[in-house]
């Protein structure tokens, strides 16, 4: 990977001095403490702060290099897209059929919602639609001003370790007591309250690395691309499955009929394409294979962070959600009298998420 002529860069306060700055930074990474403005309304108890045991090397004043590629689409990015094709060609077989609609009725072009339909997947993107889906569709919110302070630092040490513009993702808040992050659309990084106020900065900072990987690995737009691009197809889908069901009377045997013919119609063109694409075996097998991509995506990720240095700190978060797993089921079993059984073998390949065990496996090699 070739790397641009070294330029002085500080992702929060403008120019660097040429000197670079002293060597050590501020312990919390030189953010400044936001006023007190009482309590918070949304934390539901005062919890103490957790430590902040992370080396900041990269904080204010200090030369930040970014690598000349910010983005990559590895293989598992590529593995989502390719298993998301059968979708894709079922919507559009579906946004032809509704423009040819409109076409008939309204006159309108027959070109005109297909290329629409299409060019719509640049919304993935674009800043205030992003923006809209973290709000409003996953929930999230901006951090709060004692929430920025705790994370922020922590983000500019992980962005600069990877060279990585930190500027260029958008941190939100969700509001749970569950330790959890993600990466969604082109530039979202949730993570939630708890892991904000409860992890130390060491172990935050291993999260975030981890959801950095997957955003400079493809996986997050790769997969709402996919997601994006099927939903016409499912939209169908669950329209006719409805219509399907309303008709209960004789007198509308003839509109059954036709949705039946509809429903087969529809089922017929997707198992074709993804026969064409894939051939007969694989779709037996389609969804075990979305999966597994799914599992090795969160491998990539896990390793990204890894290679960051934070593969320690990641291990212990990793144990963390282990325990909490474990007593969580404990708990939801004792409530109905059974006992603790291991995961299915189906159950496991259906799953997106490698097993914790697993993802420390493949760990141990950066311990």
């Amino acid at each position: 990977m070739t790397r641009p002529a070294p330029q002085p860069q500080d992702p929060g306060n403008g120019p660097v001095p040429a000197d670079g700055g002293p060597r050590q930074s501020p312990p919390n990474g030189g953010a400044v403490p936001p006023p007190d403005h009482g309590p918070d309304p949304h934390r539901t108890a005062t919890a103490p702060s957790a430590p902040d045991d992370l080396i900041y090397e990269h904080g204010p004043g200090r030369r930040v290099y970014y690598t000349a590629h910010q983005r990559r689409v590895d293989v598992t990015a590529l593995g989502q897209l390719a298993l998301a094709l059968p979708a894709f060609l079922m919507s559009t077989l579906v946004v032809l059929l509704v423009s040819s609609i409109l076409d008939g009725c309204l006159g309108l072009p027959f070109w005109i919602p297909a290329a629409l339909w299409l060019a719509s997947g640049a919304l993935v993107f674009h800043r205030p639609t992003e923006d809209l889906l973290a709000r409003y569709l996953l929930g999230l919110r901006r951090p709060m001003p004692q929430e920025a302070a705790r994370l922020e630092p922590v983000w500019r040490e992980v962005t600069a370790i990877a060279g990585i513009d930190g500027a260029l993702y958008q941190l939100w808040i969700e509001e749970s007591d569950e330790l959890n992050a993600y990466a969604a659309a082109g530039h979202i990084v949730g993570v939630t309250r708890f892991t904000v106020e409860q992890l130390p900065s060491g172990q935050l900072a291993a999260v975030l690395a981890h959801e950095l990987g997957h955003h400079t690995g493809g996986h997050a737009w790769s997969s709402l691309l996919g997601h994006w691009y099927g939903l016409p197809g499912r939209a169908a889908w669950r329209a006719l499955r409805a219509m399907a069901r309303s008709v209960v009377t004789p007198a509308r045997c003839a509109v059954y009929l036709t949705v039946g013919v509809l429903l087969l119609a529809i089922g017929g063109l997707a198992s074709t394409a993804a026969a064409v694409l894939y051939g007969c075996p694989l779709l037996l097998v389609f969804p075990y294979l979305s999966a597994a991509v799914g599992r090795r995506a969160e491998l990539r990720a896990d390793r990204h962070a890894a290679a960051l240095g934070f593969a320690p700190k990641l291990a212990e978060v990793l144990q963390i959600m282990h325990a909490n797993e474990v007593r969580t089921r404990q708990k939801a079993l004792a409530v109905m009298g059974q006992r603790m059984e291991r995961e299915s073998t189906p159950a496991r390949l259906l799953s997106t998420h490698p097993d914790f065990a697993t993802r420390l496996h493949h760990l141990r090699h950066h311990l």
